[in-house]
């Protein structure tokens, strides 16, 4: 499950891509998330994807 506060999506995010996923791609396609939705939620607490470290900083 998918945690909905922005502040815990964002560690779970970041724990998913550093454990599982290459790329932000993968990991919503998995997951079956929103991908747009998702980095709208995050950016609502500054927060932008890295492609290059693929983490959200």
């Amino acid at each position: 499950m998918v945690p909905k506060d922005p502040v815990m999506l964002l560690s779970y995010v970041n724990t998913q891509l550093r454990d599982h996923y290459s790329t932000l791609e993968e990991m919503c396609s998995a997951l079956d998330l929103d991908q747009q939705k998702l980095v709208d939620t995050l950016a609502g607490i500054q927060y932008t994807y890295q492609k290059e470290q693929n983490q959200f900083v």
